[in-house]
């Protein structure tokens, strides 16, 4: 599998400034090797939107089921023994760790709690705790996005969904940042993959204990909702459950906390962009689907090989994982005219931002919803908006994210 552009790519490819602009290093492998082998990452990186397309609709060779449990195949027996709760967590079906018929029965319970009817229902809610955490930095004249506003929106949404006590949510973001920590590498180092298992651990007992009060005394609340989809078996198992919760926690934490701050900043960086949209209000759908675009918040995602299969001229063998590099295909010069381009015009933009096929991400609705109302409301009511810092803090620790560390502006 030895590719001759190997000596080339292989260090850019596991290097911090790949993490802090990984789109040049992309366009030569889409353009030299779209299906690559890297021994550095531990799997094949695609980057063509065709191919990663192929990956996402046929389950049959490309799987979701124990993806993220194989992070630890590379360890040698002794050091892996370690590792059996992680191990046991994702061999378990989840949402995001199962293909039909499974995926299909669980995706049917969630689907329906973040319908766009039910978001709608929840707008207010949203545009509650956004006007309170921008009355909060407007008193200072000056906010970082990413922690006064990014970071605390999710977290507080998706715990109002579920039920989590307010005083208990500061625990989520340590736990999710953890638990995505070893993400995106498939050799991740051994003390990433300590704290994901140590907060999987964590989490895990808080949603036995919310499981347990919830049959004891059901409330007005998602959670609730689970529970007496689970009481009925059959449908839902408390193990299933409890992977989904984290699931939502997860998922839903990083790409929501990313895509307000990805827009808010590339606007800024962008301040032509910025006015078309301070003239043209209405063009705020657009501008977060172009963002979503050109700084997809998921940068990558897993797939484990169920059966071979020929890609790109290469075969792919059964047990081997490979990425689909979303960042890359989402510029793709096949589907997108001037991809590196920023355009809040733009047409037929058919980003994967969210994934396509049964793996749609679910809550893409609800992320959709908190980002037109998070960005909206700032341009609203801060038209002197602007950057302290003109060059961009990207977490060069996130591989399997495109996520801002800090957002500093003036108001």
């Amino acid at each position: 599998m030895t590719s001759p552009h190997s000596d080339y790519f292989e260090p850019k490819l596991v290097s911090p400034e790949f993490v802090k602009n990984p789109y040049p290093l992309l366009h030569e492998l889409r353009t030299q090797e779209p299906v690559y082998w890297s021994e550095a990452v531990g799997a094949w990186l695609l980057t063509r939107y065709d191919d990663v397309l192929v990956t996402m609709k046929d389950t049959a060779h490309f799987s979701n089921e124990n993806r993220l449990g194989q992070a630890v195949a590379y360890l040698p027996p002794e050091k892996r023994a370690n590792f059996k709760p992680f191990e046991d967590h994702y061999k378990t079906k989840g949402l995001l760790h199962s293909d039909p018929p499974d995926h299909t029965r669980l995706r049917a319970l969630i689907t329906k709690e973040f319908t766009p009817k039910v978001v709608e229902q929840m707008k207010p809610q949203i545009q509650k705790v956004v006007d309170g955490l921008l009355d909060s930095a407007e008193k200072k004249g000056k906010m970082d996005v990413v922690p006064d506003l990014a970071e605390a929106l999710p977290i507080g949404v998706i715990a109002e969904i579920l039920g989590v006590p307010v005083e208990d949510r500061h625990f989520f973001k340590k736990w999710t940042d953890a638990i995505l920590g070893f993400q995106g590498v498939n050799k991740p180092a051994e003390e990433d993959l300590l704290r994901a298992q140590e907060s999987l651990l964590d989490l895990r007992a808080y949603l036995v204990d919310m499981i347990s009060q919830r049959r004891r005394s059901p409330r007005q609340d998602l959670m609730t909702k689970f529970v007496a989809v689970e009481s009925e078996g059959e449908r839902l198992s408390e193990a299933e459950l409890i992977n989904t919760c984290v699931t939502l926690f997860t998922a839903g934490h990083e790409t929501t906390l990313s895509l307000p701050s990805n827009t808010i900043y590339t606007l800024l960086a962008n301040p032509d962009q910025l006015q078309l949209l301070r003239q043209n209000p209405e063009l705020l759908t657009s501008a977060l689907e172009e963002s979503l675009r050109f700084e997809s918040p998921v940068s990558r995602q897993s797939r484990l090989m169920k059966a071979d299969a020929e890609l790109g001229g290469k075969t792919l063998r059964k047990g081997e994982m490979l990425f689909q590099m979303l960042n890359a295909v989402n510029r793709d010069p096949e589907y997108f005219t001037d991809p590196d381009k920023f355009d809040i015009r733009r047409k037929n933009n058919r980003h994967m931002a969210f994934g396509q096929g049964i793996h749609f991400c679910v809550g893409a609705p609800l992320a959709r919803a908190e980002g037109f109302i998070a960005v909206g409301t700032v341009i609203r009511r801060f038209p002197n908006l602007r950057l302290v810092d003109n060059a961009a803090d990207w977490d060069a620790g996130k591989r399997n994210s495109r996520v801002l560390l800090s957002l500093r502006v003036k108001l």
